[in-house]
């Protein structure tokens, strides 16, 4: 009865969905129709008579930039592969191979303030030879890159001037990318190799035989994330040229994946050997229908031009959820190549770095889940070296502020983002405490059960409600925008779409356990 029961909710619950798309398609094409004329980015589209929403600088440089980054990684991994399969050359052969590649990128990239870039770097690596072993020496690590992190952002990169006017002239060699919005990925390698470093004496190494049991990627025969950065990689790995490898590996520098150091230095000995050739290849091909899909998205859809323009405030109440909901899922789809791209040209290079996005924002149904899923690499870095270095889940609810407004802070230097991060944090609170609460509660009957999945659902949709207005905050109408969104939502007109948006989401959190329940009993057969 439990199971029939299920099957025809599975059957609404699509049913449901299809309508939801049809009708948010239908609003999307109507609002971009009626509104191109106001909208700020558009550009001729590469369909006839069809115009482009290019509004998001990010996405902007990188399709644009696509050919010739592909030409480049092209050939970087061509030479690289090549010189490893004839010199049999390991971690420290190519580290210098890679550092030599990477530092032609780099001057390409940043001109004369290259220069800073491999001072601070340099400056950090001596920091941890002298003071790695003591220990205060996470207070020196953090101390000294907040420092940078910050005074990069205020002082905007500096300037070769400042050291005296006969270094004026190295500031007109700027290269063709701002080089502290790169370094903010530098630091958190740099963070990486020094507690790698500070932990190397320790046996912090997990047990390969006990964890394969446990594990089913190590069971299965290939290596997981964790043992990667886990295991004992030797102290000769810990030189100052493959720690330059490491900060700036072409395929891996602008934008990440972020890997550890220890998961990149045994990779760099031993090419990583999870991906077969015939795996990478269709992990590239199905990035190229990826690509396919935001084309078509961006020519059709202007939802990211609607939020840069301001146009959003003219909008009803259900208009401003469409806009809002097609702003996420572009986020995540821009997102999900840039990083995919990046660490596909990794793989090819023999890196296996972590997959940012394992799981599509739309199958997300709590916080946790969420960040765990949205920028996966950083989540694990910030684990491994925040989270747990300052308590772990002892101090669960005092941590989470913490580094969120790391996060926030490390983005940039931005009141709406430091916004969007305490408000996740609140919005956090009682979803950790409703999770504790439900774990002491014993589910040994088909009621408790649907009553249990009932408030899980619930929960779930206020939770995605929650995610799309922190997100809207920090990413689109800053904290100002909060009494607005209260004025539009909180009224007679907006309170209809209000309980709308909150019925759809708890279906969409249903159909989400419909999907997990599949994937659970996949794993189980």
């Amino acid at each position: 009865m439990n199971n029939s029961w299920r099957q025809h909710e599975l059957v609404f619950l699509l049913l449901y969905a299809v309508i939801f798309y049809i009708i948010i398609i239908h609003y999307s094409l109507q609002l971009s129709h009626d509104h191109y004329n106001k909208l700020y980015g558009l550009r001729a589209g590469l369909f006839s008579g069809q115009l482009n929403d290019a509004s998001d600088a990010q996405w902007r440089n990188f399709r644009s930039n696509l050919p010739i980054l592909t030409f480049v990684f092209g050939l970087f991994t061509l030479v690289a592969n090549i010189l490893r399969a004839l010199y049999n050359l390991k971690a420290e052969g190519m580290s210098i191979v890679w550092l030599l590649i990477s530092l032609a990128y780099l001057s390409y990239l940043h001109g004369a303030f290259i220069f800073f870039i491999l001072s601070i770097a340099t400056a950090n690596f001596l920091l941890i030879k002298i003071f790695g072993r003591t220990k205060y020496f996470p207070f020196v690590l953090w101390v000294f890159n907040l420092a940078f992190l910050l005074c990069n952002r205020v002082y905007e990169g500096y300037l070769f001037a400042s050291f005296g006017n006969r270094w004026a002239y190295l500031d007109k060699f700027r290269g063709t990318f701002r080089w502290h919005i790169c370094f903010n990925f530098v630091i958190l390698r740099m963070i990486s190799f020094g507690y790698d470093y500070h932990w190397s004496d320790h046996n912090t190494y997990v047990d390969e035989e006990k964890h394969a049991r446990h594990c089913t990627t190590c069971s299965s025969g290939k290596t997981c994330y964790r043992m990667l950065q886990e295991r004992n990689v030797g102290i000769e790995k810990f030189s100052y040229t493959l720690y330059l490898c490491y900060l700036l590996f072409a395929p891996l520098y602008i934008a990440g994946p972020i890997i550890s150091f220890k998961a990149f230095a045994s990779q760099l000995d031993t090419p990583q050997k999870n991906y077969t050739l015939k795996q990478v290849g269709w992990y590239g091909f199905r990035w190229v229908l990826s690509l396919f899909l935001i084309e078509i998205m961006t020519h059709f859809f202007y939802y990211n031009a609607f939020a840069i323009s301001g146009i959003w405030k003219q909008l009803s109440p259900m208009e401003v959820f469409i806009v809002g909901y097609g702003v996420l899922n572009f986020m995540w789809l821009k997102f999900f190549l840039i990083w995919r791209y990046f660490r596909f040209w990794a793989l090819v290079s023999g890196v296996e770095a972590p997959e940012n996005m394992p799981r599509c924002v739309n199958n997300c149904y709590n916080l946790e889940s969420f960040w765990k899923n949205w920028h996966a690499s950083f989540n694990k870095w910030l684990v491994r070296y925040m989270y747990i270095p300052l308590g772990g889940s002892r101090r669960k609810l005092l941590n989470v502020w913490v580094v969120f407004t790391f996060v926030a802070i490390w983005h940039d230097l931005e009141w709406k983002l430091l916004s969007w991060a305490w408000l996740t944090c609140i919005f956090f609170i009682p979803e950790m405490i409703v999770k504790s609460a439900a774990t002491s509660v014993k589910v040994d009957s088909d009621f408790k059960e649907f009553i249990f999945r009932e408030l899980s659902a619930v929960a779930g949709a206020i939770t995605i409600t929650c995610l799309m207005v922190a997100n809207l905050v920090g990413f689109v109408i800053g904290p100002s925008g909060i009494s607005w969104l209260k004025s539009v939502f909180l009224q007679a007109q907006g309170l209809p779409t209000l309980f709308g948006l909150l019925v759809t989401f708890y279906v969409g959190t249903k159909l989400m356990f419909h999907v997990s329940d599949a994937k659970q009993r996949t794993h189980q057969s």
